[in-house]
């Protein structure tokens, strides 16, 4: 075969494993429990080859899964050891140093054989909704109070479950059928890609994936590294200050653009907090290279070699890189914060490339539901965890909007009201965009939301707040203006905290607004059809368009009745 020829079967296969892992990832969101795997998208799917290398990813997914889940597979390795490795195994662990970053994750691993030799694993990851504990919050002093801890190992050996370790799962969990299904449904994800990858080595006649890994890894770095030296050699410094749980969290971060490599190094940044809002170092890293990678090589695919130029340095005890035990569980509201404390720094280095800041992370919320003393339901009526998974706006872009209601840098999707409402006595009273909470600028900040949240008769809950940005709303770039902050508050006039537990009465709601993005350059040279278009679909009001994009009361007036006569906008 010449070498033309080869190039392009490798490059056959290449997308080939693609679109495999794009399937495994599928299953398992055809196959789950929870919903925030169905509706949310919260996963991740991967191939590698038999040194552990992260060879594809899924598109779908989250890029604080599969970027910690790159360096997974080499834990499962050295800790199962390849001596103890079979057909039909399946591993797990939620370990949140050697996996994800906090102990509702899950991640399976699947070795993958080919004619009794090993050929390669696929991985999955999933957040589940429960993992018992104190439930999923930042209220925990240390990762043993946040729930069961499922150390590296087997969940099946030669094809055989592990029956105890289920019982003990079972046993420790408030949803044990839920979470039961959802290890089973990671492990078919697993044993779906498996059974594309043998169909595709047998079908291009490969005995292994060493050269088809050699041609994905070394044109992945190459890629990765020619991009990378096209770029000024400069460094710079970025910094963000975020609401924490009781105390401002500071993160800083000095970037480096060197030969071959770009660094990030967080010295400076707040030491461990007491609450579980710590990040172990590979979920920082995750985010970190998720930045960079978006800013600078975008369409490489991610891989472990488009990953490797990358290097991200964090003193320990930091709280982007908390040790052992300290707790992690609400672990993605900093490192949702990465992202734009990179960008700081990065802008000074590359103009006109990253985005204004964002809302960060996600505005997730989980309600615990329970029959009221004196609500009227039998006692023996269901009590119910619900988590939803919701997002405020992103920040605009140098040359283009923010997105509305849409999480960067996660990607997770906005769970659908329906959906929600069917996993437990949980009614939204409303859920819709919040008009003037993007930030003004020659290029608006993405919207966020309204919701109003509550329980049905008879229930009271307790609620689980996740959010930030209350007191340091996205901060505009270039001359745009801040995004809107998050508020909290309960409809009897009660005061709430933009985080942990806090208790609701029955009969009582939950109003939330959700945080903008922030705008790019000045308000004063947005487009005027753009400021038209804004508050003809009620983007912002009328007050706004007057007073900070300086539009005639005539004009708004002419928008305003045409909007009303149903005119196409």
């Amino acid at each position: 075969m010449s070498s033309v020829s080869k190039a392009v079967s490798h490059q056959v296969m290449w997308n080939r494993l693609i679109s495999i892992v794009e399937e495994q990832a599928q299953a398992l969101v055809r196959t789950a429990f929870s919903t925030s795997v169905r509706e949310a998208g919260d996963l991740s799917a991967g191939v590698y080859d038999a040194k552990g290398r992260m060879l594809a990813q899924a598109v779908t997914g989250t890029p604080g899964h599969v970027n910690a889940m790159a360096d997974a597979v080499a834990h499962f390795i050295r800790r199962i050891g390849r001596q103890n490795m079979f057909e039909g195994d399946v591993y797990l662990t939620n370990d949140p140093w050697e996996g994800t970053g906090h102990l509702h994750d899950i991640t399976v691993v699947t070795p993958s054989f080919l004619d009794g030799q090993l050929v390669g694993f696929f991985a999955c990851t999933a957040h589940v909704v429960d993992v018992g504990g104190r439930g999923f919050g930042a209220d925990a002093h240390s990762v043993y109070e946040e729930g069961i801890y499922l150390p590296i190992m087997k969940f099946a050996e030669r094809g055989e479950v592990d029956r105890t370790l289920v019982q003990i799962v079972r046993g420790n969990v408030r949803q044990p059928d839920q979470l039961i299904g959802d290890i089973y449904a990671l492990a078919a994800c697993n044993e779906t890609g498996h059974r594309r990858l043998i169909d595709m080595m047998r079908e291009f006649k490969l005995v292994d994936l060493e050269e088809i890994a050699g041609f994905i890894l070394d044109n992945s770095l190459r890629a990765t590294l020619e991009r990378i030296n096209a770029l000024p050699r400069a460094s710079a410094s970025g910094s963000m200050s975020i609401d924490g749980y009781d105390r401002e969290i500071h993160l800083k971060v000095k970037v480096a653009i060197e030969q071959d490599r770009i660094t990030c190094d967080f010295a400076g940044t707040s030491g461990v907090d007491a609450k579980g809002i710590n990040v172990p170092l590979v979920y920082t890293k995750a985010y970190a290279c998720y930045a960079l990678k978006c800013a600078i090589a975008p369409e490489i695919p991610n891989n472990a070699a488009s990953l490797a130029p990358f290097e991200i340095t964090a003193p320990e005890h930091s709280i982007v890189n908390a040790p052992h035990p300290a707790p992690v569980a609400l672990r993605h509201i900093i490192g949702h914060m990465i992202p734009d404390t990179v960008y700081d720094a990065l802008d000074k280095l590359l103009p006109a490339t990253v985005p204004a800041e964002g809302a960060g992370c996600l505005c997730n919320f989980q309600v615990s539901l329970r029959p009221a003393a004196d609500g009227g339901l039998p006692k023996d009526a269901p009590r119910a965890e619900v988590l939803t998974f919701n997002s405020g706006g992103s920040g605009a872009r140098p040359a283009m909007d923010g997105m509305s209601a849409t999480a960067f840098p996660s990607g997770v999707m906005t769970m659908p009201v329906e959906a929600t409402e069917q996993t437990g006595p949980i009614l939204i009273w409303r859920k819709e965009l919040r008009p003037d909470s993007g930030g003004a600028g020659a290029y608006r900040g993405g919207l966020g939301q309204y919701m109003e949240v509550g329980a049905t008769e008879g229930y009271e809950f307790d609620f689980q707040a996740m959010f930030d940005r209350v007191n340091h709303p996205a901060r505009g770039r270039n001359g745009g203006g801040n995004g809107a902050p998050t508020t909290i508050a309960r409809a009897d006039g009660a005061q709430m905290k933009g985080k942990g537990k806090q208790f609701v009465p029955a009969g009582t709601r939950v109003l939330l607004a959700f945080p903008g993005g922030a705008g790019y350059g000045a308000a004063s040279d947005r487009d005027p059809e753009a400021v038209r278009r804004d508050l003809a679909r009620g983007y912002i009001s009328a007050e706004a368009a007057r007073e900070i994009y300086g539009m005639s009361q005539d004009r708004i007036d002419a928008v305003m009745a045409a909007t009303e006569r149903g005119e196409t906008i």
